[in-house]
C-alpha cells in the first residue's frame, strides 16, 4: 500500500508540476494564450527542453510543446484545471542544491527525468553545441543516456550554474522509462 501511495504522489506531483509549469512560464506569449485557452475553451499549449540523442549517439537540445490538454478536475470538487498526463509509473522525486558555481562535467543524465528549475539559473550544452540556459518555469527532459563519446571524449551534456548563487532543480526520474534515441519531442 505504502509503494501505491509513494507511485500516486510521484504521478500526482508530476502532473501537478507541469500544469504549474504550464500555467507559469515566463514567456508572456505563452502565459497569455493559456489564460485566452481557458477562456475560450481552447487546449493551450506550454513548452520544454528535451535533451535527446540522435542515432549516430549525439546529443541535442530541441524545444518541444506539450498539447495534449484536457480540462478537468485533478481532484473533484476541485474546478477544472488544463492536465497533459505525460507519463504513469515508478518516480523518484528528487530535490537538489546545486552550490554556487556548480560545474557538472559532461555527463549522461542517469536516468530519464524531467527536471524543473525552482531556484536560480543553470545551463544545459549538448554536444551538438547547443546551449540553453533555465530557470523558474522552464521545464528540461533528461534523456542523453544513448550518448557516445565524440572524439574530445563529450558524452551527454555538459551543465553548471549561471551567475554566483545557489540552483534549486526538482528532478523525478521516470524509474520505468527506457531511454530512446532519434525520437525528438517524443513527449507531446
Amino acid at each position: 500500500m505504502a509503494l501505491r501511495r509513494k507511485h500516486t504522489l510521484a504521478v500526482t506531483l508530476l502532473s501537478a508540476i507541469l500544469v504549474w509549469g504550464a500555467a507559469s512560464l515566463p514567456i508572456a506569449a505563452e502565459a497569455t494564450s493559456s489564460a485566452a485557452a481557458t477562456q475560450s475553451g481552447k487546449k493551450p499549449e506550454a513548452s520544454y527542453w528535451h535533451n535527446w540523442t540522435d542515432a549516430r549517439g549525439v546529443s541535442h537540445m530541441t524545444k518541444c510543446t506539450f498539447h495534449t490538454y484536457a480540462l478537468k478536475s485533478m481532484s473533484p470538487p476541485a474546478g477544472p484545471q488544463w492536465q497533459d498526463l505525460l507519463s504513469s509509473g515508478k518516480a523518484k522525486i528528487i530535490s537538489t542544491i546545486q552550490p554556487a558555481h556548480w560545474n557538472g562535467a559532461w555527463h549522461p543524465d542517469p536516468k530519464v527525468q524531467w527536471i524543473i528549475p525552482l531556484k536560480g539559473t543553470w545551463f544545459v550544452q549538448a554536444m551538438d553545441g547547443t546551449r540553453v540556459e533555465m530557470g523558474p518555469g522552464d521545464i528540461s527532459l533528461g534523456e542523453d543516456q544513448l550518448s557516445r563519446p565524440d572524439g574530445a571524449g563529450h558524452k551527454g551534456h555538459l551543465a553548471g550554474n549561471v551567475g554566483d548563487g545557489p540552483v534549486t532543480l526538482l528532478v523525478v526520474q521516470l524509474e520505468n522509462e527506457a531511454p530512446t534515441a532519434g525520437q525528438p519531442c517524443r513527449f507531446q
